[in-house]
């Protein structure tokens, strides 16, 4: 009988996929894969150690799986990703129950480390960062219209508050080619929207051959006949190219969206954390932005609270998100993450203040919000139907406007009795607003 693995994965997208990629070589391998972790003989908790809120989620998960492990329904508990690449063995002392934890240069090996532990082996496995595969294939877990396509691993630009490069290494591009392969033959498969990911999608490319490559990249992709729509996430504002641009303004399959991790405004905050640019020249790039994408909705990520941050600099923040009004944002209070130069640096904020001004961020964006989607109600909108709600009793989709699990949603009803099917593009009538969401009603075909 094959052995059962289940698999928890946690965190960010990209991490994502690094567990797909294990799932596949699990498969591939004999054993039996399943979607409860409590039905699996072997569980994986993909972990996330990125800030301190994702952290404790890794350990409350882990926990779980011990609770388990100690009821008799489960036989053993891995645990991979940033978690264990960052702490290492200081996870099996810590959480002694944990029967092997592995570094992101050992997910090749997971076949052999799940063997290893069925015969009562304590595992630890901490090879190389570059030794994580760039390609391969995968067992996806998003539903079968979208997936994400990661071209880059790891993060050359060292920002002070990052704890990515000491965990995940190096920039290192995916070869093109491998991408558009892999793009081709999941198109064929009926996956529509393809979003791409790395930590600085926008540096694609510099490692090959000295400049971005992300626009030809897209460029390619948009050849790919049965391929529907282009997601671009994480630009670096400095590296957002006039040839970028045009490939967005030009290239109809590529969705008039943008994610631009800005992380403040301020110049001397952004300096602080290694960052480039200030108010001015970021304004000057949302605007121009703007004025050659029409209709673009631009994402970015602010910070708060970051160390020697004023109230003069927090309140040019806060003007500044006034004044660009963007689509789509999210804040987070500053985490001292250890070994990072941030976490050394004085005029460390307590966290009262850290959390008050990322309140006063996110409030200011939910009435803006409010404003911007007041402007759809009794249009028609263009909608990826993604499910049905039973709470609600309402269908619910995206539209161009909204990434996966990080945006807003439109939640529709039916009349006369006629059914979306989920991954279909539908016409929805907008009829009210929510702080974030839209309301609407599915128009006729």
């Amino acid at each position: 009988m094959a052995v059962k693995v289940g698999m928890i994965s946690l965190g960010c997208s990209k991490n994502r996929v690094d567990g797909e990629m294990m799932l596949y070589t699990l498969k591939e391998k004999g054993f039996e894969l399943v979607q409860d972790v409590a039905y699996s003989d072997v569980a994986i908790v993909n972990t996330c150690g990125f800030i301190e809120d994702a952290k404790q989620e890794s350990i409350e998960e882990i926990l779980e799986l011990v609770r388990l492990k100690n009821e008799g329904s489960i036989r053993a508990i891995i645990v991979t990703g940033c978690l264990a690449e960052r702490y290492q063995s200081e996870v099996m002392k810590e959480l002694y129950e944990v029967d092997a934890v592995v570094g992101i240069g050992g997910n090749k090996d997971i076949a052999e480390v799940i063997n290893g532990v069925l015969e009562k082996k304590k595992v630890e496995l901490y090879p190389e960062k570059d030794q994580l595969p760039l390609c391969g294939g995968r067992i996806r877990s998003t539903p079968f219209y979208y997936t994400y396509l990661k071209i880059a691993e790891g993060c050359d630009n060292r920002c002070t508050y990052c704890a990515i490069p000491l965990i995940r290494g190096r920039f290192r591009s995916r070869p093109m080619e491998d991408i558009i392969s892999e793009a081709e033959q999941l198109s064929e498969k009926g996956v529509k929207e393809f979003i791409i990911i790395a930590q600085d999608t926008s540096r694609y490319g510099e490692d090959l051959c000295g400049h971005s490559l992300l626009p030809e990249l897209l460029r390619r992709l948009c050849r790919i006949e049965k391929l529907s729509y282009i997601r671009v996430l994480y630009c670096y504002p400095e590296r957002i190219t006039d040839e970028l641009i045009d490939v967005i303004a030009s290239e109809p399959k590529v969705l008039k969206y943008i994610d631009i991790p800005m992380q403040h405004c301020c110049g001397s905050v952004l300096k602080r954390m290694n960052r480039k640019g200030d108010r001015k020249s970021l304004t000057a790039l949302v605007n121009k932005l703007r004025d050659r994408i029409p209709g673009l909705v631009i994402r970015t990520t602010l910070m708060t609270g970051f160390p020697g941050e004023t109230e003069e600099d927090f309140t040019e923040l806060s003007d500044f998100v006034r004044e660009m009004h963007f689509d789509r944002l999210g804040c987070f209070a500053y985490s001292i993450e250890e070994n990072t130069p941030a976490a050394n640096m004085k005029d460390q904020l307590d966290e009262e203040t850290k959390r008050h001004r990322q309140n006063i961020i996110m409030e200011q964006q939910s009435m803006m919000m409010v404003q911007t989607n007041s402007r759809f109600i009794g249009k028609k909108l263009n909608v990826l139907c993604e499910g049905y709600d039973r709470p609600t009793q309402c269908w619910y989709g995206r539209t161009y406007a909204d990434a996966p699990e990080v945006d807003s949603k439109v939640y529709f009803i039916t009349e006369g009795g006629e059914k979306p099917k989920i991954g279909e593009v539908v016409s929805v009538a907008i009829t009210d607003s929510l702080e974030y969401d839209l309301m609407g009603v599915l128009q006729p075909k």
